[in-house]
């Protein structure tokens, strides 16, 4: 038995009846993250260090505009606002010279309707008529309603009463409201079997796929060509907080987040297939961290920007959860020496990797894909190789995978013959 958490998007059926409330409450959320950014940046000009989340909710849970909200709600706008500093300093410390702190929310004279979060004691779920009420901060209860009274649908394949609801955000997308259920409940799935398939993370390739006779590459083209594309459109704006930039932003975000859930729900429907029951991940969380002399770890140009636009751990995160839904286990293993030793028979030489994306073991001859080797190597930390007990087997798969790519089109991943070959 695990615990599973999913969030389910909902539209506002009585959204004229709601806006007005619904907008104040965003713009209070506009204004106090506006406050406790003008707080932070004080703390860092004097002192140098950031504030965390609890020192803001200190310092501000008597300001007026933190009790404009729920004070879970407010909570949460600090929250976050300490999460985007710490993901700022994060970048700056690791050498990221374009990396920018968190900006205000405010365009001119006028405030974006902010998400507005409501933890268990901010909102009451009525799951009997598809409503759900919303509480107001003190101030905005004067004179007025107490409450937010939202009716709502979802999806018809979608039951919240079977999900325990830990949370319900207010989300302003295309010029409307709409509802976010963060949901969590109890799965007990059967693995689909014993086998054991490898993953490997990269850049140029954004994960190699080994199930041990044979492989799969999932390139991180189009995820590369939206990163430089709309970060040159968001370039070419006079202001980077213009409706324009914010506009490219999202849908940079949006295209993101679409290919890396296709890219994760791909890769677990192949290893449903295929028997998958363990699935091992190559642990990248150290490729941000400085090398051995202190120093920020140098990828190249192109590498250290793809690397900060990479999200390596939300990936992780999405493949986890997916995976455990189908009752395969996911485990993170050390990624050191694996791109250096030959998966075919033990063979560890720096030399090996004789140029992008091929690797040849100068002692068994074996030619492979540099990743798909590195996959199996991955692969090959929880089993016992079979590659080096004296026996024979074909390796060809090694230097011959199977290629996915993105279908734009189809907004799925598909076997590159099928993507080439489909009419525009």
């Amino acid at each position: 038995m695990s615990r599973t958490v999913r969030t389910f998007e909902a539209t506002i059926t009585n959204q004229q009846q709601v806006r007005d409330d619904l907008d104040q409450l965003g713009w209070a959320a506009s204004k106090l993250w506006n406050v406790g950014r003008y707080y932070a940046q004080e703390q860092w000009d004097d002192t140098g260090e950031i504030p965390d989340d609890g020192e803001l909710k200190a310092e501000l849970k008597g300001h007026e505009r933190y009790t404009d909200l729920h004070s879970q709600s407010s909570q949460r706008v600090l929250e976050e606002l300490a999460e985007a500093f710490n993901g700022w300093f994060g970048k700056r410390r690791n050498g990221d010279d374009r990396a920018r702190p968190p900006g205000y929310r405010k365009n001119g004279d006028s405030h974006p309707r902010s998400t507005v979060s409501f933890k268990a004691a901010g909102f009451k779920h009525d799951a009997q008529f598809t409503r759900v009420r919303l509480s107001k901060g003190r101030n905005l209860k004067e004179h007025r309603s107490d409450f937010i009274l939202c009716e709502y649908q979802t999806r018809p394949d979608i039951d919240l009463t079977e999900w325990d609801i830990q949370q319900v955000r207010a989300v302003y997308k295309r010029d409307e409201w709409r509802l976010q259920f963060v949901c969590r409940t109890t799965i007990d799935p059967e693995s689909p079997g014993d086998d054991v398939a490898g993953v490997d993370l990269g850049i140029c390739n954004f994960a190699a796929v080994s199930f041990g006779g044979e492989s799969v590459l999932y390139p991180g083209g189009a995820l590369k060509e939206d990163e430089y594309y709309l970060t040159k459109k968001k370039a070419k704006c006079d202001d980077s907080s213009s409706c324009e930039a914010t506009r490219l932003d999202r849908k940079r975000a949006g295209r993101r987040t679409h290919f890396l859930h296709a890219l994760s729900k791909s890769i677990v429907n192949e290893c449903v297939e295929r028997g998958v029951g363990t699935l091992v991940v190559g642990d990248l969380g150290g490729i941000r961290e400085d090398d051995e002399n202190g120093e920020p770890q140098n990828w190249g140009d192109h590498g250290n920007l793809d690397l900060h636009g990479w999200a390596f751990d939300r990936f992780t995160t999405l493949l986890d959860y997916k995976a455990e839904a189908e009752g395969i286990d996911l485990e993170l293993v050390s990624e050191r020496d694996t791109s250096k030793s030959c998966s075919a028979c033990g063979h560890t030489d720096d030399n090996q990797r004789v140029e992008r994306g091929l690797y040849v073991c100068e002692k068994c001859d074996t030619v492979a894909n540099a990743d798909v080797n590195g996959a199996e190597n991955i692969r090959q930390k929880v089993l016992p190789s079979l590659a080096t007990d004296g026996g024979d087997r074909d390796n060809g798969w090694l230097a011959q995978p199977a290629v996915h790519l993105f279908d734009r089109s189809e907004g799925r991943f598909a076997p590159r013959e099928q993507v080439v070959n489909r009419e525009p």
